[in-house]
C-alpha cells in the first residue's frame, strides 16, 4: 500500500547552506519515519535566476549527507503542459491582473508590513481590460471570494486564514509558484510537506487551490529556520555555510550532519539513517536555530 510521499524542492539558484540542508534532513526524517516515499523536485521556473549545473551540485550535497530519493527528480520547467491543464480547469475562477508589485505594495500596505492584494483588477470591465492590455501583459489571479481555509500543521496545529486572490500565472505566461507546487504535489502523491516556517502563510492559499483542483491538501510541518548571530535568516553572506565552503575549512559532510543533528536535539550519527531511531517530531525545537558560524567542531 502506498502511504504517500514527502519531498524536498530546492531552487537551483545557488548552493544549499546548512539551513537548507537542515530542512532537507527534517523532510527526509519525517517521510522515512512514517514509511513514505521521499521525492526530489527541482523548482526552476524562475529561469532568470537558475544557475547552470546547480541542480547537480545541490543533489551531490544532499547525497553526501546520506539522503536517498525515490524515483527520478521532477523538473518544473518540463511540466508546463500539466500547469496549463490546471489553469484551463480553473479558467472560470480566474481574472486578469495588471498590477505591478510596486503598485500592490503602495495600495495594500497594512500594519506591521503585511501586504494583501486589494482586489484592484477583480471587477474590471471588458473595456478596461482591453485598455490595460495595450501597455502591460496580465497575470492571472484565482478569485477566492474571501474563502476561509484551515490547514493542519504537525508543529503549529490547525492554522486558519482567509484565502487571497493570489497569482496562478505570471504575466510572462509561466505558471506561478503557488499553482506549480500544488499541481506537482498532487501528481506525485505528496501528502506530507515539510519546509521552512516562513512559508506557513502560503499553505492557506495552496491548500485551498488543491481543493479547487480536486486534490486533498497535504499535511504540513513548517520547521524553524536557521539564522545568524543577528537573528537574520542565514545566507551566503554569513561566511562558510555551504558544504563546499565548510569542506574548505576542514568540516566534512559528516561533521555537517552531526551539527544538524545537534541542532535538532539528536545524537551525532555515523550516517543519516541512524537518526531515525531517535527522531520524535513532538520533541523538535520550536525556535529558530542560531548557526554557530565556523565553530562547528
Amino acid at each position: 500500500m502506498d502511504l504517500g510521499a514527502g519531498r524536498y524542492a530546492p531552487s537551483p539558484t545557488g548552493d544549499l547552506h546548512v539551513g537548507n540542508l537542515r530542512t532537507a534532513v527534517l523532510a527526509w526524517l519525517f517521510a522515512r519515519s512514517t514509511g513514505r516515499r521521499f521525492l526530489l523536485r527541482i523548482e526552476d521556473l524562475d529561469a532568470s535566476r537558475v544557475r547552470p549545473g546547480m541542480a547537480a551540485r545541490q543533489l551531490a550535497d544532499l547525497t553526501a549527507l546520506g539522503m536517498t530519493f525515490d524515483g527520478i527528480p521532477v523538473v518544473q520547467s518540463q511540466r508546463d503542459e500539466a500547469y496549463q491543464a490546471a489553469l484551463a480547469a480553473i479558467a472560470d475562477r480566474t481574472y486578469e491582473c495588471y498590477c505591478t508589485r510596486r503598485e500592490i505594495a503602495e495600495a495594500a500596505s497594512a500594519p506591521h508590513g503585511v501586504q494583501h492584494y486589494p482586489g484592484t483588477c477583480r471587477n474590471l470591465s471588458d473595456a478596461e481590460r482591453v485598455e490595460r492590455r495595450r501597455t502591460r501583459s496580465p497575470a492571472l489571479r484565482l478569485r477566492a471570494d474571501g474563502a476561509r481555509q484551515t490547514v493542519h500543521d504537525l508543529l503549529h496545529g490547525d492554522v486558519s486564514g482567509t484565502v487571497e486572490d493570489f497569482v496562478v500565472r505570471r504575466n510572462d505566461g509561466v505558471a506561478a509558484y503557488n499553482l506549480a507546487v500544488v499541481v506537482d504535489d498532487a501528481a506525485s502523491g505528496v501528502d506530507q510537506v515539510v519546509r521552512g516556517d516562513d512559508l506557513l502563510p502560503a499553505a492557506i492559499n495552496q491548500a485551498y487551490l488543491a481543493s479547487v483542483l480536486g486534490a486533498a491538501p497535504p499535511t504540513y510541518a513548517h520547521v524553524p529556520l536557521a539564522v545568524n548571530a543577528d537573528g537574520r535568516r542565514l545566507a551566503k553572506r554569513d561566511g562558510a555555510v555551504t558544504v563546499p565552503d565548510l569542506a574548505a575549512v576542514g568540516v566534512d559532510a559528516m561533521a555537517v550532519l552531526a551539527l544538524i543533528a545537534k541542532s535538532l536535539g539528536l545524537p551525532a550519527p555515523r550516517r543519516l539513517a541512524d537518526l531515525l531511531s531517535s527522531f520524535d517530531p513532538d520533541a523538535l525545537p520550536r525556535e529558530p536555530w542560531v548557526f554557530p558560524g565556523n565553530r562547528t567542531r
